[in-house]
């Protein structure tokens, strides 16, 4: 008998934006992209990091505005902040039951 070499669930997950993450899901920053070449997303990424949106923070989303899915609020820590779906596509996340220590 040949054992199945163990898979680390992380590593086959693929980050995906947070505009994408259902309501009620807890989810974990993997990555939050800034520094893009079109003017009006420059800062996006730079602001949600001064707001607290760093990698390996743990979020979770709260509510979604009706019928557009916008904004989007989400917790982090006991702060709620909404985002706007273009906010929310700045930011990578994966799911926190995925992360291992």
């Amino acid at each position: 008998m040949r054992a199945e070499p163990a898979v680390n669930s992380a590593a086959v997950a693929a980050p995906i934006t947070l505009s994408n993450i259902a309501v009620g899901q807890t989810v974990v920053i993997h990555k939050v992209l800034s520094g893009t070449t079109q003017s009006e997303d420059s800062d996006v990424g730079l602001r949600l990091l001064e707001l607290g949106f760093v990698e390996g923070e743990m979020l979770r989303v709260v509510a979604q505005g009706f019928p557009a899915h916008e904004p989007i609020a989400v917790r982090i820590g006991s702060t709620t902040f909404a985002l706007r779906r273009f906010e929310a596509d700045h930011v990578m996340v994966v799911a926190a039951e995925r992360v291992t220590a």
